[in-house]
């Protein structure tokens, strides 16, 4: 009906008023009202990083075949199997050979569906390796599906370790996504350094403990690498006493006995048994510190390090020392990322966007407003004020849940202008039909209202699914195109159907004795 009880006047009041309160937040300098939440601006708008991350799989394929070498050698010799010239091929390829009493058995254990060695997923009808028979020669490859098990297990432990190294940096609502099967999206509003984030995600922080050996030329056990700086080559045992799993904690210092910035860390418990053990037989050796391939620091051991805490010295600079610290709190990467696309929208670009989308809403909201003026007057009036609380419902509904406003947002906003007009549109027109055949105009207006209802339901719902479409299918900017416009329709419905239809019922019930009351 067209009449409102009062608590349902009240409860409309209210909510309105809640969500303009929020609207308004945005427009403060001070950011102490309560609560403290504003829209977030999107990189499009207020500039910053855009790097998309491609993940190198291999060296992580490589690994995983080493370790199955060292888990098959273990697995023949439990089932008392012959084998001999275990090895790998060309880096994706494991060769082995059986004798040919067992070639049958072996055969079978590796092509049982409940196979220990060779794990069967039963999702894809698939083996992790794909079995081939030559004589007595025995090759492996990784399967499909066991190299998309592999290439998924890294990309998520990337993700993951990509997201704690930008949220140290401490970068306001960054967005990171993974990107088909080895891509990682990074979106970077308002970045200030985005070299130093580059340099951040660009390296895996592989993190080891060796000692520098005596020897003057590789061997088996050694490896020669270089100094971070260049000055310098050693011959490190390949033997490694400690890695980044073990660290705890890493935070940036200043060592006031020597007066240079170093790296504290902390080992877990059995990290620090290993450094202890390590250090109280090596006193007099050199400890390499290796990042990367790299040597960052190889002090000479003075004493024993027993708590299970110790300190890198490198030359740092406090700011190199803080990235440092942050890439070993985060872990090192499972591969290396290589940046294939890098775009920066710089905070000048960003402003014209925002210039030039406020301009397109300002014009296209002031046409609106006085063509419904001048085509329905009074009527036209409620519906402008319907409008702009319209607008102000759905930017307090964007701020309750701290939104991330793009572009494309603001064209959303600029449709739902145009949908909630449209709305008006339909109602009035369908009103001025029943005034033609119905003398009471309170009842005239209420059927207006009610009869159109299904139209404009209609057109309502099959936007909003196609914003759900777009937002599920969709990435990025589409997303957020499809969030305003989903939101503004809920907001354009309650517009239209509680604050302009009050307005109307207030109205038409105070003057339902005059003529044309709507022409």
């Amino acid at each position: 009906m067209l009449y409102f009880t009062k608590i349902r006047i009240f409860l409309i009041g209210l909510f309105t008023l809640i969500f303009v309160y929020l609207a308004l937040l945005n427009f403060s300098e001070t950011g102490n009202e309560w609560p403290n939440k504003k829209i977030n601006l999107g990189l499009d708008l207020q500039g910053g990083s855009y790097l998309l991350l491609e993940i190198d799989n291999q060296p992580v394929i490589i690994q995983r075949l080493q370790n199955y070498l060292s888990s098959l050698r273990k697995y023949f010799k439990n089932n008392n199997i012959h084998f001999k010239n275990l090895r790998i091929k060309d880096d994706q390829t494991i060769i082995f050979n059986i004798k040919k009493n067992q070639i049958k058995k072996t055969k079978l254990l590796f092509e049982d569906q409940n196979s220990d060695i060779n794990p069967y997923y039963s999702k894809f009808k698939s083996h992790q390796f794909d079995l081939t028979l030559l004589n007595d020669e025995f090759q492996l490859n990784l399967s499909k599906y066991g190299l998309i098990e592999i290439t998924n297990s890294s990309l998520d432990q990337a993700l993951e370790i990509v997201r704690r190294r930008v949220d140290e940096v401490g970068t306001n609502e960054p967005n990171i996504l993974r990107r088909g099967n080895d891509r990682i999206l990074v979106e970077l509003p308002g970045l200030d350094d985005p070299m130093r984030v580059k340099n951040l995600l660009g390296k895996t922080a592989n993190l080891t403990f060796r000692f520098i050996t005596e020897s003057s030329e590789e061997t088996f056990g050694s490896e020669k690498l270089v100094f971070e700086d260049g000055t310098e080559e050693a011959i490190v045992s390949k033997r490694i006493i400690l890695s980044g799993d073990n660290l705890v904690d890493a935070q940036p210092n200043m060592d006031t006995q020597n007066n240079e910035t170093v790296v504290s860390f902390t080992l877990d418990r059995v990290g620090a048994k290993r450094f202890g053990k390590a250090t109280t037989t090596g006193i007099g050796r050199r400890l390499a510190i290796v990042l990367d391939g790299k040597i960052i620091s190889a002090p000479v051991i003075q004493d024993a390090i027993i708590g299970g805490a110790g300190q890198i010295s490198g030359g740092f600079t406090f700011q190199s020392a803080t990235d440092l610290a942050l890439l070993l709190r985060s872990g090192a990467l499972p591969a290396p990322l290589n940046i294939i696309e890098e775009r920066t929208v710089g905070p000048d670009l960003g402003q014209d966007s925002i210039n030039a989308g406020v301009l397109a809403l300002i014009i296209g909201f002031v046409l609106v407003v006085l063509f419904m003026f001048f085509k329905y007057k009074v009527f036209g009036a409620i519906a402008n004020v319907a409008l702009i609380l319209n607008l102000f419902l759905l930017v307090g509904i964007l701020t309750l849940f701290e939104a991330t406003l793009t572009l494309p947002g603001i064209a959303g906003i600029i449709l739902t202008v145009g949908m909630a007009v449209d709305a008006n549109v339909l109602i009035f027109e369908r009103i001025k039909e029943e005034i033609s055949s119905e003398k009471n105009q309170v009842v005239a207006f209420d059927s207006g209202y009610e009869k159109s209802k299904t139209a404009i339901l209609d057109a309502n719902i099959t936007t909003l699914i196609a914003a759900t479409i777009l937002f599920f299918m969709g990435s990025g900017p589409i997303k957020g195109f499809s969030v305003t416009l989903g939101i503004g329709i809920f907001t354009t419905l309650f517009s239209v159907y509680f604050i302009a239809r009050l307005l109307t019922s207030m109205y038409v019930i105070k003057n339902k004795h005059k003529e044309n009351l709507i022409t």
